[in-house]
C-alpha cells in the first residue's frame, strides 16, 4: 500500500529537536495532527482549546500558558509515535472530522461547507479535482493553451493526466505569469502561501509565510519541472488570433515567435489561461515622452538603474506601490508617492514574517499538519468577506460605510491605521479613505507602509498630476516635484480581458474583444456562446475581491473544462458551446448580485474593478461554496452540441 503523502515522512528525531520545533508551530493545528497520531479526539474536548480566529492569526488567541501545556503534552503523543515506527493514522469518520474542523476554527462550518472543504483538504490522498483519463479519441483532439502562469500550468497538468495532446504557448521566457513578470522589489503574495499552492502540490519549503516572487516563481518551475509539462512550452511565443473553421471543427491559432516569426497552430479546442492583471495601463500624463530620465511600468521593472541615492517618483500606490515604496525607502534619496486615492488595509503582523524551521519540521513530519493547516487559513477568506462587502440600501450614510458590518469594518481598519500615525493628523487626512471599506482591492499591512510614509525622505502626494517635465513631476497646485527616476505603478488594463488577441468564433467575423467592449461575459466566466470548443481559465466575473484564491478557482475551472473535454471526446462530438439561454441567465444573475456589492456602489471612484460605466464585470460575486458546487460537473443542458 501506498502512504498517503499527507500522513507525514517518518522520523527519527530526538524529544529535544521536537521540544524546539514545536515552539514554532501553530498549536491549535498541532492539536488536530495529534488527534490522528494517537487516535484520541478527547484531546480537543477538553479546555484546551482556540478562542477565535481572524485572518492570518493561527494560534487561535490561545494564552501563552495554554499552548506551553499543548507543547509538553505533544513531546510526549509524538515520540510515542516515532517510537511506534510512524505508522500511518486510521482514517477518520466523517462526524469527527467536521467536530474538527469547527473546533479549530471556533465556529459552526455548514453542511454545505464540508464537501468542498474535505475535498480542499485531501485527508484521504485522493487530488478528487484529477479528471478520468480521456477515450481512445483523444489523440485526435490536440488542444492549445493560450499562456503558462499558474493556470496554464495546471492546465497542462490536468490534460497531460488525462492523456490529451496539449501545446501550451506563453508570451514569456518563464512559468508563472504573474510571478515571473512581476519582480520589482518588495513583489510578494497577499494569501498565506500554504493555501496559495496546488491542492495536490503542497510545499513545506517555503521561507515566507507570504513568499517573495523569487520564491513564488521557482515553486512554479519546480511543479512544472516535476509534471514534465516544459517540453510542451512554447517559450517567448505570443498569442495574435485564433480563428475557430466550422468545416473542421478546428480552431487555427496564430503565433509570434521571439525572433517576430508567424506561425499556425491547429487545435480542436484552445484554453485561454491569461490573468486579467497582466498588460501594464501606463497613464495617459502630458509630458511623459519628456522626461529625460529612466522611466519605467512596476510589472517592467527595468533592474540595470540603480536607485541608490536617487530621488524617486511613484506615480500611483494601489497594491504593487504598496509593496514597492517599503523596499526602496532605505536606498533612494528621496521618494515622492502619487496616489490618486488612499487604500484601506488590514493588520497582519505576519505579512513579511519568515517561516520557522520547526514550522518546516511539522509540515513535513507530522500526520496531516499541513492539510489542517491549510485549512486555517482558507476558512477565514472562504465568504466571510462577503457580509463586509454586501450593501443594505437601508443603511445611512452610504458614502461612509454600505452596511453595519462594513461600518465596523471601517472603524477597525482606520483605528489600525490612525495607531501608527502618533497623532499626525496631516498624514492621517491623507491615508484614511474617504469611501466604504472593503470597495477596492484591501491591502495587508504591517506596519510597512506607514513607517515608510512617516520618514523624512519620502513625501506622499495626493495632489493631481498636471504634467511631467525634464527633470520631475508637476501637480496641480504648481509644485514641480523634481526626480531622477519615474516608476509607474499604476496597475494594468484590467477591463480588456483576453486583449490584445484577436478571437473569432462561429460567425467568422466578430472578435471577441468587439463582442464583449467593457462588458465581458462567459458562463460561469468559463465558455462564451458562438466560441464552439473554447474555455477560459481567471475569464470574466471571476477574480476575487472578498477572499479565497485565484489557484483556488483555476482548480474548480480546470475540472469543468477537463469534463467538457472528456465530454466532447467520449461523446464523439466535434463542438459545444453554451446556450446563449443559459450563458445570459448567468449573467443576469451575477450582474444583479454585483450591484448589491460595495465595489459596484456609486461611492466608489476610480476602481479598476470598474469599467467605463462604472458597471464590474471582471469580479465574482459569489460565494465559493456556490462556485465549487456550480463546477463540480458541466451541466448538459447548459450547452449545445454539435
Amino acid at each position: 500500500m501506498v502512504r498517503n503523502p499527507h500522513a507525514g515522512q517518518p522520523f527519527t528525531t530526538s524529544d529535544t529537536e521536537i521540544a524546539e520545533a514545536l515552539l514554532d508551530v501553530s498549536i491549535p493545528t498541532l492539536m488536530l495532527s495529534l488527534v490522528h497520531m494517537s487516535g484520541d479526539p478527547e484531546l480537543i474536548r477538553g479546555v484546551l482549546r482556540p478562542a477565535g480566529l481572524f485572518l492570518n492569526e493561527v494560534q487561535g488567541y490561545m494564552s501563552e500558558e495554554d499552548k506551553a501545556a499543548v507543547r509538553e503534552l505533544a513531546v510526549g503523543l509524538i515520540a510515542d509515535y516515532r517510537d511506534r515506527g510512524c505508522p500511518e493514522p486510521e482514517p477518520i469518520g466523517p462526524e469527527l472530522l467536521k467536530e474538527m474542523m469547527e473546533w479549530l476554527v471556533c465556529e459552526p462550518v455548514p453542511d454545505e461547507y464540508v464537501p468542498m472543504v474535505l475535498e480542499e483538504m485531501e485527508l484521504d490522498g485522493r487530488d478528487s479535482r484529477r479528471g478520468a483519463a480521456a477515450g481512445d479519441a483523444k489523440q485526435d483532439f490536440p488542444v492549445v493553451v493560450i499562456g503558462c502562469g499558474e493556470s496554464g500550468l495546471l492546465a497542462g497538468i490536468r490534460l497531460k493526466e488525462a492523456g490529451i495532446p496539449f501545446t501550451i504557448v506563453e508570451k514569456n521566457a518563464g512559468v508563472g505569469g504573474t510571478w515571473f513578470q512581476n519582480t520589482y522589489p518588495g513583489a510578494r503574495v497577499d494569501v498565506g502561501n500554504h493555501f496559495y499552492c496546488y491542492s495536490f502540490e503542497p510545499a513545506d519549503e517555503w521561507t515566507h509565510f507570504f513568499a517573495e516572487q523569487p520564491e513564488l516563481q521557482a515553486y512554479f518551475d519546480q511543479v512544472m519541472d516535476k509534471h514534465g509539462i516544459g517540453p510542451h512550452v512554447q517559450w517567448r511565443t505570443e498569442v495574435t488570433a485564433a480563428t475557430w473553421n466550422a468545416d473542421t471543427a478546428t480552431w487555427t491559432v496564430a503565433t509570434r515567435g521571439p525572433d517576430g516569426t508567424a506561425a499556425t497552430l491547429t487545435a480542436r479546442a484552445v484554453i485561454s489561461a491569461v490573468g486579467q492583471l497582466n498588460r501594464p495601463h501606463l497613464p495617459d500624463i502630458a509630458g511623459g515622452d519628456t522626461f529625460t530620465g529612466p522611466a519605467f511600468h512596476s510589472a517592467e521593472w527595468n533592474h540595470d538603474v540603480d536607485l541608490t541615492g536617487k530621488r524617486v517618483a511613484m506615480i500611483g500606490a494601489g497594491a504593487s506601490g504598496f509593496q514597492i515604496a517599503p523596499a526602496i525607502a532605505d536606498r533612494v534619496e528621496h521618494l515622492t508617492v502619487f496616489q490618486r486615492t488612499a487604500q484601506w488595509m488590514f493588520p497582519n503582523p505576519n505579512y513579511h514574517a519568515e517561516v520557522g524551521a520547526g514550522v518546516r519540521w511539522a509540515l513535513r513530519h507530522l500526520p496531516f499538519y499541513g492539510r489542517w493547516y491549510r485549512f486555517l487559513l482558507f476558512w477565514p477568506g472562504c465568504d466571510k468577506g462577503l457580509a463586509a462587502a454586501k450593501v443594505d440600501p437601508e443603511y445611512p450614510d452610504q458614502h461612509r460605510a454600505v452596511s453595519e458590518i462594513n461600518d465596523i469594518t471601517r472603524v477597525m481598519f482606520t483605528e489600525w491605521i490612525t495607531s501608527q500615525l502618533d497623532g499626525n493628523a496631516e498624514l492621517a487626512a491623507k491615508v484614511v479613505p474617504d469611501y466604504p471599506a472593503t470597495g477596492k482591492r484591501t491591502l495587508q499591512d504591517n506596519g510597512s507602509w506607514l513607517k515608510t510614509l512617516t520618514r523624512d525622505h519620502v513625501d506622499l502626494v495626493r495632489t493631481p498630476i498636471t504634467r511631467i517635465d525634464a527633470d520631475g513631476v508637476v501637480t496641480d497646485d504648481g509644485v514641480h516635484h523634481p526626480a531622477d527616476v519615474i516608476v509607474y505603478a499604476t496597475g494594468f488594463e484590467a477591463n480588456k480581458v483576453l486583449w490584445p488577441m484577436s478571437i473569432v468564433g462561429r460567425d467568422g467575423t466578430t472578435s471577441l474583444d468587439e463582442l464583449w467592449g467593457e462588458r465581458p461575459y462567459a458562463h460561469l466566466g468559463i465558455t462564451v456562446p458562438g466560441f464552439p470548443n473554447l474555455f477560459c481559465m481567471y475569464g470574466p466575473g471571476t477574480n476575487l475581491a472578498s477572499g479565497g484564491s485565484l489557484i483556488f478557482h483555476s482548480e474548480c475551472q480546470m475540472r469543468y473544462i477537463t469534463d467538457c473535454l472528456e465530454m466532447l471526446i467520449d461523446g464523439g462530438y466535434r463542438a459545444m458551446e453554451p446556450t446563449a439561454e443559459a450563458c445570459d441567465d448567468w449573467v443576469r444573475r451575477s450582474q444583479a448580485e454585483m450591484r448589491t456589492m460595495v465595489w459596484a456602489h456609486p461611492s466608489i471612484e476610480h476602481s479598476f474593478y470598474k469599467n467605463a460605466h462604472g458597471e464590474v464585470y471582471t469580479l465574482s460575486p459569489w460565494r465559493l461554496v456556490d462556485y465549487w458546487t456550480w463546477t463540480r460537473e458541466p451541466d448538459r443542458g447548459d450547452f449545445a452540441f454539435s
